[in-house]
């Protein structure tokens, strides 16, 4: 069985998703946040998501670590400086630990699961807990994008793996 995880890097939230299976079969999952306040300096949050992920990487021991590769909006430049610094101290966990990892473009991500590169957050949500079969939704968002990045992982890159 190969055990994947999903990362959707964000400052004041880091969604973790997490699946176990081989190929399109899931036999498990699990997700959740790593919270940071905005009352805290960027590198303290920078240090906190970096330690949490180091922790959960090493309790997990996941083959495979797939990140949401960063985007920016010319509308929000500073936005996409501050999430490029969040997926340094993602990528370098993951190099840490000594985890194959590869970064995933959200659209793409949206463009597998749903059909449509272009799908809104909710659709990639619906589809993601459609895939789980799940009614309730995953929250927080975060958490159902890395749900997202995990399952691609599952789906696509467990047969390279070992």
């Amino acid at each position: 069985m190969t055990k994947i995880i999903g990362i959707d890097p964000g400052l004041a939230e880091t969604g973790i998703g997490i699946v176990r299976g081989k190929g399109l079969k899931v036999d498990g999952y699990s997700y959740g946040c790593i919270h940071t306040s905005k009352k805290e300096p960027l590198p303290n949050r920078l240090e906190q998501i970096f330690s949490k992920l180091l922790s959960v990487l090493r309790d997990e021991k996941p083959d495979l670590m797939v990140v949401e590769d960063i985007f920016s909006l010319d509308k929000y430049p500073k936005s996409g400086i501050i999430l490029g610094k969040v997926s340094g101290v993602v990528l370098l966990a993951g190099r840490q630990i000594d985890i194959n990892v590869m970064e995933i473009p959200v659209r793409e991500a949206k463009q597998v699961l749903t059909g449509n590169g272009n799908a809104s957050k909710i659709q990639l949500e619906k589809a993601v807990r459609h895939l789980l079969n799940l009614t309730a939704p995953i929250r927080p968002n975060h958490a159902s994008d890395a749900m997202a990045m995990a399952l691609i992982g599952l789906f696509r890159y467990s047969k390279n793996l070992k």
